[in-house]
């Protein structure tokens, strides 16, 4: 009871402290904004952290209950270090781990996985997990009777774990079965847009049965590249077809569009946009998602730690860029070359810095911070 009363009363006051922060001298009332506008912009931060256990010292536990970020990101393979276990050693484990960081959070917390099934698998057999299947095993089976049994059966495991965000289902179009990261990895259920559509409904559903929120990916498509964002940038230009797009249409203005989020791709495709890769794009993000696919929900990045990003872009530059462009959580899996405890108060500062600037208009950060917590009110 006692942290829903304080999860309301955060509410009320950031609903009160909409007003951006002026001049230092106006006093109190400044300082208000400034707090409150540093929440906001903590609510779209979604954080990868180190550890099977929540402790009072650890960076992860400030993050969440001071700092105040939307979600955290789990893993059980840790890269920078090379080695397991990161976030999950068994079933009992990763549900106190969870229900803890729920617990420190003052607003309901976004805690999220990539559990696809097949190679995209975090909660393996060897933690006492049941096995399962990629999405190209699921749609060999045209009923839908195997990807349904599937969702279902992941829906409540990951309700039973006390995790509410599925980063999937995938839903790129099979176009190159020898794409490093999708085709090879068999995470497509088809290149038929229609097949896809239908499995990634099954899906959906299935997890919102379970009051989990299923982000769609990777858009605008990344089933046509030949290359893997997470080492360097992409280049689907001349590649792409626009019938990758027909998934997101369809989810989006059927009922699947609700409580749904759609994560972004770091892929360049000059056709839509000459200048910036998609994740950075007011073109493709703004104009295609948001304005012709009229798109009402969250829009979450793919990791902001990949190569395809890093390596041209600056930190500052990447964040001015994805919120500008209409990303409203954002994604530092803390899980790629490097593992950096501060990800998260770096971000605050910098997005904080970008608005006191005039480079990033307020008025972003409220629609971000407003859907974010329109979807975790249904949560």
């Amino acid at each position: 009871m006692r942290r829903i009363l304080l999860g309301a009363a955060w509410v009320l006051l950031f609903a009160a402290c909409t007003t951006r922060a002026g001049d230092r001298n106006s006093g109190p009332q400044d300082e208000l904004s400034e707090a409150a506008l540093r929440e906001k912009i903590a609510q779209m931060l979604m954080v990868g952290f180190r550890g099977l256990e929540l402790t009072r010292d650890s960076h992860i536990y400030s993050d969440i209950s001071s700092l105040g970020i939307g979600g955290v990101l789990l893993f059980d393979y840790d890269t920078p270090s090379r080695s397991r276990p990161r976030n999950i050693r068994s079933r009992e484990q990763l549900a106190r781990l969870s229900a803890d960081l729920q617990a420190a959070a003052p607003v309901r917390l976004f805690i999220a996985i990539d559990q696809e099934g097949g190679r995209v698998n975090r909660l393996r057999s060897e933690y006492g997990f049941p096995p399962n299947l990629g999405a190209k095993e699921m749609a060999a089976d045209p009923s839908g009777t195997l990807t349904r049994a599937q969702a279902e059966e992941t829906a409540r495991i990951l309700s039973t774990m006390g995790i509410n965000v599925n980063f999937a289902p995938c839903v790129d179009l099979d176009l190159n079965q020898e794409n490093p990261i999708i085709g090879a990895y068999g995470r497509s259920f088809s290149k038929d847009p229609e097949t896809v559509t239908a499995h990634a409904s099954i899906w959906i559903n299935a997890h919102r049965s379970r009051g989990i929120v299923s982000a769609i990916k990777h858009f605008p498509g990344h089933g046509s590249s030949r290359s893997d964002t997470h080492r360097g940038p992409a280049d689907i230009t001349g590649l792409w077809q626009e019938t990758e797009l027909i998934p997101y249409r369809r989810l989006i203005a059927s009922g699947e569009g609700r409580n749904l989020m759609v994560m972004t791709s770091h892929v360049f495709n000059a056709d839509l946009d000459p200048h910036n890769p998609a994740t950075l794009s007011p073109r493709i993000l703004t104009e295609l998602l948001r304005g012709k696919l009229k798109f009402r929900g969250i829009i979450v990045s793919d990791d902001l730690d990949m190569a395809a990003l890093r390596a041209p872009y600056r930190f500052e530059e990447i964040l001015e860029k994805a919120i500008t462009a209409g990303v409203d959580l954002l994604c530092f899996s803390n899980n790629g070359d490097r593992y950096d405890p501060l990800a998260a108060q770096k971000a605050v500062d910098t997005i904080f810095g970008l608005v006191e600037d005039g480079k990033i208009n307020r008025s972003r950060i409220e629609e971000s911070w407003n859907r974010i917590m329109a979807v975790k009110r249904q949560l």
